[in-house]
């Protein structure tokens, strides 16, 4: 279970801390590693539904309590009870109603929650660089959420998302509070942070808060790094550091001689095309080489086979394969044949 840390203030979700923590925050965190463990040795805890069943030392690594724990969460209750707090002050900071005693529904002068039902049809592309830090099945683009955060809730709220994937609802309260990346959907921020859709206020800048759950440990695990800050000169000197690594490692892995034989050059892509046989004579086809018109960038609808000069397509190829044995399952496995056509 993860919960979001307080507001970020850049869009690329990353802002720079202290190098060393102080003895306060090394103190802390040591306290909230200990009842961590003292929890994780509680059956009840062990006894909710999802709980992984790792070993105690196995999740107390994966996890930075207290806000990041790779079970459910021990300290929720209180983490929720400080963001009320911090809620009921903001909002009289921002002048909205106190709702902490109200029933009902609408917010119509006495506190009362209401919001009309979202009408809009939402389409965010997939192409940011938020989203393509990590990949994940059924992920949604964070843009498209933040709408119906905007929407639905104040700054300083809590969203709850209990299958949250790689955490793209908690990216999302986060950036409620950040001016340009709501500026980004389309909306105006005038400079007492109401935001407007055209000429009608829809909502109030300012980051949400948000409780991120999934049962997938890998789920969380990427989700707690889309949502934390980050040292950014340690990340960078690391990321370096490892870069480094690996090319001493498997540079030599990407690099070829060019035509002339002599000078070593590093690959950047490859490009492979498939085989065939020509259904005449037999021969082998390269199909990059032969079908694709290099003016036009398309496949041609007719072309000669190199060997017998018989006018073929794509449909009356045979497909060229390559039979090998595969020792770990003891099986033979036949592939599509290919070969490099462009480096």
């Amino acid at each position: 279970m993860l919960t979001s840390e307080p507001p970020l203030e850049q869009a690329e979700l990353i802002r720079s801390l202290p190098e060393t923590p102080t003895p306060e925050t090394q103190a802390a965190l040591a306290e909230y590693r200990e009842r961590l463990r003292q929890a994780l040795r509680d059956p009840s805890l062990r006894a909710i539904e999802g709980c992984p069943i790792g070993d105690d030392e196995a999740i107390e690594q994966l996890s930075d309590p207290p806000y990041y724990t790779a079970c459910p969460n021990p300290f929720l209750t209180e983490i929720l009870s400080q963001w009320q707090t911090d809620r009921a002050e903001l909002r009289r900071e921002l002048g909205l109603p106190d709702d902490a005693h109200a029933t009902g529904n609408g917010h119509n002068g006495n506190g009362l929650y209401h919001r009309e039902p979202f009408a809009a049809d939402v389409s965010e592309g997939k192409n940011d660089p938020i989203y393509n830090a990590h990949s994940y099945h059924t992920k949604v683009p964070h843009k498209a959420i933040m709408r119906y955060i905007l929407h639905y809730t104040d700054p300083g709220d809590v969203v709850l998302d209990g299958f949250c994937g790689t955490g793209m609802t908690g990216v999302a309260a986060q950036l409620c509070g950040n001016k340009k990346a709501v500026e980004g959907l389309g909306y105006r921020v005038d400079k007492t942070g109401v935001i407007y859709d055209g000429d009608k206020p829809i909502s109030r800048l300012g980051a949400r808060k948000a409780v991120l759950v999934d049962l997938s440990p890998a789920a969380t695990f990427i989700a707690y790094n889309y949502n934390t800050p980050i040292d950014v000169r340690t990340f960078e000197r690391e990321a370096k550091r490892i870069l480094k690594e690996v090319e001493t490692e498997c540079g030599w892995m990407y690099e070829t001689l060019h035509t002339d034989g002599k000078t070593k050059g590093r690959i950047s892509y490859t490009v492979w095309s498939e085989m065939f046989v020509c259904p005449q004579c037999g021969g082998e086809i390269t199909f990059m080489d032969e079908a694709l018109d290099a003016t036009s960038k398309r496949v041609k609808e007719k072309f000669p086979c190199p060997h017998c000069g018989a006018s073929l397509d794509k449909r009356s190829l045979d497909r060229d394969y390559i039979t090998a044995y595969d020792r770990i399952t003891g099986q033979s496995i036949k592939t599509l044949k290919r070969r490099p056509v462009l480096i």
